[in-house]
């Protein structure tokens, strides 16, 4: 019923999906207290207070843009896009020492891993969801040429470690959640979250390159813009201070677009068995 629904909606022009999310972004605000405490919280966490109502309208146009971009065409979806500085990340790629892609949730996140693909070959790590519907949605919707979906697993690390051996490309995105042992505790925008270690690993074993990535949602459904920018090495004496760099430039690219960050993401969340961060 899921994969018919947005199968559906991918047909409709991509401005009508965002006045359409505008609309369903404030019903899911008002009628879900969870949902915006959230919001909330995490935009007073980061200093945004003031775009609430834009972090709304640009959270629900995420939501239905999903079913162009996932159940569209993939030509149509890329028409859509305008590339920024992609000399950026094809020199880090020209250099052979593989190259990590980091995508944080701002913006379109979803189409970033189609924009790389059209280009280069790409092995991005993918975290299946527990509802059976959402699976089968995502993983079809996902499945595109030169995009080689790899689970957040064991395994799954060992296929981004052997693409990075062979100098070819990686996806993360670097402010998802990690599980029990696969995080530390680091600040960011001034509170405790528990944070990946694995980009400043993979980066330390092979010297891979990382770039951060984004798309920038236009307005009035005009499409996108995807932006690549250098981020500063991982660096650090202990995985915590490598997890502080990373949150910083997570900060500073969401800077850019501050109403576009996934604010109703639970950033802050206590992992299952993880213990609680001292501070």
């Amino acid at each position: 019923m899921l994969v018919r629904l947005f199968q559906l909606l991918s047909h409709l022009p991509l401005h009508w999906l965002h006045r359409l999310g505008v609309a369903l972004g404030w019903l899911v605000y008002l009628l879900t207290p969870s949902y915006r405490l959230r919001l909330q919280e995490n935009l007073h966490r980061g200093g945004y207070s003031a775009l609430r109502g834009a972090a709304i309208a640009e959270a629900g146009k995420s939501l239905l843009e999903l079913a162009f971009v996932w159940c569209a065409p993939p030509q149509r979806v890329l028409r859509t896009v305008q590339i920024d500085d992609w000399a950026v990340a094809q020199t880090a790629l020209d250099s052979g020492r593989g190259v990590i892609f980091l995508t944080p949730h701002l913006g379109c996140f979803e189409i970033i891993a189609q924009v790389i693909a059209a280009r280069v070959p790409l092995t991005a790590l993918y975290r299946a969801p527990r509802k059976s519907a959402l699976k089968t949605l995502i993983e079809g919707a996902r499945s595109r040429a030169n995009l080689i979906l790899a689970p957040a697993d064991l395994g799954g690390v060992r296929a981004l470690l052997r693409a990075l051996k062979s100098g070819a490309a990686i996806g993360l995105l670097p402010d998802q959640v990690p599980q029990n042992g696969e995080g530390v505790w680091a600040d960011f925008f001034g509170t405790p979250a528990y944070t990946m270690t694995l980009p400043a690993k993979l980066q330390r074993m092979t010297g891979a390159i990382v770039i951060l990535s984004y798309a920038q949602r236009l307005p009035g459904g005009k499409g996108f813009v995807v932006r690549f920018v250098p981020c500063p090495p991982l660096e650090g004496e202990s995985p915590q201070q490598q997890a502080r760099v990373l949150n910083g430039a997570m900060e500073k690219l969401i800077g850019c677009c501050p109403a576009q960050y996934f604010w109703s993401y639970n950033r802050f969340k206590t992992p299952a068995g993880v213990r609680k961060d001292p501070a």
